[in-house]
């Protein structure tokens, strides 16, 4: 059995989707003089690699503490996207998707996640419309990226997904090292925030 983190690192100021606040990660008590270590964290949801909940976008939809553990780990399912602008339907073709799957898209974004480029909403690689159908079609849980965000404003690919409950993970890392795993799990539990997403530490297990 092997372990894969695609997480990013949670840091003080690390980078974040054009509008949201930027992260602070501040000691609050430190070992030399109070005994003990301890930080006070103050951040949005939807910072560094995240879970977003159907309230996230949809009205009415439910927030991250309301949803089963079962949405959070299932079989997963690398789409290798390399290359592409634009992630069409056309990226499931030849690639068998079951229900209750958990699909990973693989561009290789993630290696720009420091650089001022990685959350240029104009240059970062997005799903069309109709690959979200697509997903909703085949009866996935939740789909995961390596990017900041499957889509941009109006967010129409956030709505499809969420609105059909399909979860979306964000700005995930390492998934070149599934290529060419046939078989893995994730497992990919938020924190339980009564909120419209959380942070994740989200992981591949191979056999």
């Amino acid at each position: 059995m092997r372990l894969i983190d695609l997480s990013h690192s949670f840091k003080e100021n690390m980078p974040t989707y054009p509008g949201d606040p930027n992260p602070e990660l501040t000691p609050i008590a430190r070992l030399h003089s109070e005994g003990y270590n301890d930080h006070l964290l103050k951040t949005g949801m939807h910072v560094g690699t995240h879970v977003d909940a159907p309230f996230h976008m949809i009205e009415n939809g439910k927030r991250m503490s309301e949803l089963p553990l079962e949405k959070f780990t299932g079989n997963g399912v690398l789409l290798d996207a390399r290359g592409r602008k634009e992630m069409g339907a056309e990226l499931l073709h030849g690639t068998k998707i079951h229900a209750e799957d958990i699909v990973l898209v693989y561009t290789g974004w993630d290696k720009k996640f420091n650089e001022k480029e990685y959350f240029d909403v104009e240059a970062f690689p997005k799903f069309s419309e109709e690959l979200a159908r697509e997903l909703v079609k085949a009866k996935i849980k939740l789909v995961g990226m390596d990017t900041a965000s499957p889509d941009r404003e109006p967010f129409n690919v956030h709505k499809i997904l969420l609105g059909n409950g399909i979860l979306i993970m964000e700005n995930l890392c390492n998934l070149d090292a599934l290529l060419g795993v046939k078989k893995f799990e994730v497992m990919a539990f938020p924190v339980k925030f009564y909120a419209d997403g959380g942070m994740a530490r989200v992981v591949a297990k191979t056999e």
